[in-house]
């Protein structure tokens, strides 16, 4: 039997990751993953230039010679079917408005017509991701987040994506979800990370780094912001654990990596509600996105 082989592309607000992944074992060939950082607000010919060596590199230290196809995982608002993105005011990517990013890396690669490239988002790709990454994970569904500048989310089933029907909140979003005085993601997400430090200290920090500083520094309100970001999500997610009927609950994102100190808040929440799902962190997010990039192009049945 000949293997299959995809390349997926992780593509960030400062970096490209591109791997091939041997479609038969939804596994990355090690040695060909490879990584460029960058200023996404270049002019996007100089973005182009990078994700192109990014690309080309990786599929040359593979040492495969035939693709499926290029599975991209995509930051939004972007029109994942028709390749089209529409990021705007976000302070990344501004020159790619509008821009159909589908053409432009065929033509940059000079690939075939009829080779797939296929989008989709990075929310999507993380819990698709995690759900291929352990093949010993017998879990059939599985809700992955993703915490950052922003709120992400997906409901996987049997390694899918459900985004429509009245087990999952509309378009499988969780970012909107209507949350006390706002929506979650006023509350969950670096933003609101800030600002409620802001609210009970009065001082301004500059990122979500500084924050997790502070916390480790023993600041008793930085770690309070923590805890209480935990205790929200959990009140976010409860009532999906019940109507997704969801076996497992992985966490990633840049937050994750502060999960000493909003994790403990949070699953006590959790087993407070009496839900027994598993609760994770994502130990590889890259990896998990390059996996679920690539699932688009995974034909077995699973």
């Amino acid at each position: 039997m000949n293997k299959e082989y995809a390349l997926g592309v992780d593509v960030g607000g400062t970096h490209i990751t591109a791997a091939v992944i041997a479609i038969d074992e939804m596994k990355v060939l090690d040695f060909s993953v490879h990584k460029e950082t960058f200023d996404s607000n270049l002019p996007a010919v100089e973005v182009l230039d990078i994700w192109e060596k990014a690309i080309h590199t990786s599929w040359k230290n593979s040492g495969v010679e035939k693709l499926l196809g290029l599975a991209i995982c995509m930051p939004g608002p972007f029109d994942y079917a028709s390749g089209i993105c529409w990021i705007k005011g976000q302070a990344k990517y501004e020159h790619f408005y509008s821009l159909n990013i589908r053409e432009l890396i065929r033509k940059r690669l000079n690939l075939p017509d009829d080779l797939p490239i296929l989008f989709d988002n990075d929310a999507n790709c993380f819990g698709k991701g995690e759900f291929f990454k352990n093949a010993e994970n017998s879990s059939k569904r599985l809700i992955g987040v993703t915490l950052g500048t922003g709120l992400g989310a997906s409901f996987i089933d049997n390694g899918k994506a459900l985004d429509s029907g009245t087990q999952v909140p509309t378009d499988g979003e969780l970012y909107n979800v209507p949350f006390k005085k706002g929506i979650a993601e006023d509350y969950v997400s670096v933003r609101g990370l800030l600002s409620r430090y802001h609210d009970v200290t009065g001082m301004n920090i500059k990122n979500g780094l500084e924050l997790f500083n502070l916390a480790n520094e023993g600041d008793v309100m930085a770690i309070k912001v923590f805890e209480e970001m935990g205790e929200n999500l959990a009140e976010i997610v409860i009532p999906w654990f019940k109507k997704f009927e969801a076996d497992s609950f992985i966490i990633g994102g840049k937050i994750s990596n502060a999960s000493a100190y909003f994790l403990s808040a949070f699953k006590e929440k959790i087993k407070n509600s009496g839900s027994e799902v598993t609760v994770l962190i994502s130990t590889d997010n890259e990896i998990a996105a390059l996996l679920g990039a690539a699932s688009m192009l995974y034909k077995e049945n699973i």
